[in-house]
């Protein structure tokens, strides 16, 4: 396993007989069975009232669960849960929701999360229980090739249930699109990248909406995606963020043509800074910056025009390459300003992959296109509990509503 990706994966690495990694072992140990203890506790004095007839508890703790091995991310972890009898008529009988150390788990999410980043980088089923090993070290008994087979299999399965739900119940103001390539083959093709897209639902919650593999980011990929999540209930949202894939604006004006569209400032940066020397790079990232931060619309316009000025005789490629989507870099200013930091760029979605978006040449491995999709699909799952609301949530009303803005503030009618 290479350094750039233990570094990427953020994972800590204990070794085998390290006194340290042992003490905090032991210390992670003492305090889950204090905090098991103590829910236990809890839930057994909440019902000390019920009792029989000669004044008898009728539940109450009754020694240990058999001791269970808990995979964590400093290594195997074993506990004791008290065990907990309840003497009532089996129809008055409850049962503890154990929210510490819920009934069958044998790995914290760390550890299943860490699966989908070792396969994405090209580790196979068959090595993941070795690689694990390495970095958890020997003791661990629950990961064979043959569990993450299965882990791989109910994914997928999780995933085509996720693929086919319903978005009729749901309403959303923004989506943001991008075609992310990572360093793995999808099959035989090298060509294939998955199309993700993430939305932002009426209470300013960020949600994905899809996950799919496309060829190129082509028109046809995206519009069958946008066409399944029409096909699925999705209406219309007030506005699209993308880069500057044609692929992706096609399909949106054949399947959403009242949706507006927002190129993303990130992504324009850097395709017009390749049409710089390297020296430049900082002046002309300047000017850039000066328009996509101006207070209003005209203001953009004159930083835009100084651009274009500045740079048209030396650098017609750069300013050719910005100016062709003017109008698409400058739509934000007709949504709340609260928003603007969201609606800018792809960032929501880039955040995702920052770790394994590699654009270099793929890797002779090829992967499963189900694996792969169903692994890009948990990693997700993950990164959507991260997730921040919008800024001025309180707006996204209005907006769908069709209430004007301008500069980013709200339109009184007259």
């Amino acid at each position: 396993m290479s350094n750039s990706m233990n570094e990427n994966m953020k994972l800590a690495i204990p070794f085998a007989g390290d006194a340290l990694t042992e003490v905090i072992a032991q210390s992670a140990k003492e305090i889950l069975a204090a905090a098991v203890q103590a829910e236990a506790r809890q839930w057994i004095a909440e019902r000390s009232d019920l009792r029989d007839q000669r004044g008898h508890r009728l539940v109450v703790a009754n020694g240990y669960l058999p001791e269970r091995q808990v995979l964590t991310g400093i290594g195997p972890v074993s506990i004791k849960q008290p065990r907990i009898e309840d003497r009532r008529p089996a129809e008055q009988r409850e049962k503890l929701n154990r929210r510490i150390l819920p009934a069958y788990l044998r790995r914290t999410s760390s550890i299943d999360e860490a699966i989908p980043w070792m396969y994405l980088y090209g580790i196979s089923t068959n090595d993941m229980g070795d690689s694990l090993k390495a970095l958890l070290g020997p003791a661990i008994e629950h990961l064979s090739p043959h569990t993450v087979s299965r882990l791989v299999s109910q994914w997928q399965t999780q995933y085509a249930h996720w693929n086919q739900r319903s978005l009729a119940d749901g309403q959303y103001v923004y989506l943001w699109a991008d075609g992310v390539h990572f360093n793995v083959r999808l099959g035989d093709d090298n060509s294939a990248c998955i199309l993700v897209i993430l939305g932002a639902t009426a209470d300013g919650n960020k949600e994905i909406l899809a996950i799919a593999d496309g060829y190129r980011e082509s028109a046809q990929s995206w519009k069958a995606v946008l066409l399944d999540l029409k096909n699925r209930g999705l209406q219309a949202p007030k506005l699209a963020i993308g880069d500057g894939a044609m692929g992706f604006w096609a399909a949106m004006e054949e399947v959403y043509p009242s949706t507006k569209g927002q190129r993303c400032w990130v992504h324009k940066t850097l395709n017009v800074l390749s049409y710089f020397p390297k020296n430049l790079h900082g002046q002309a990232r300047d000017k850039i910056h000066q328009i996509w931060m101006a207070a209003t619309e005209a203001d953009a316009h004159k930083a835009f025009d100084l651009f274009v000025q500045t740079y048209q005789a030396k650098y017609p490629k750069a300013v050719a390459c910005l100016g062709k989507d003017r109008e698409a870099l400058l739509a934000f200013y007709y949504f709340p300003a609260e928003h603007w930091v969201h609606i800018r760029t792809t960032n929501p979605i880039e955040s995702i992959f920052s770790t394994v978006r590699l654009r270099h040449d793929k890797t002779r491995n090829n992967a499963s296109r189900k694996a792969c999709l169903a692994m890009v699909f948990k990693l997700c799952q993950s990164a959507q509990r991260g997730f921040q609301r919008l800024n001025g949530s309180e707006l996204i009303p209005e907006v769908l509503a069709g209430i004007k803005f301008e500069n980013g503030v709200k339109q009184i009618a007259a």
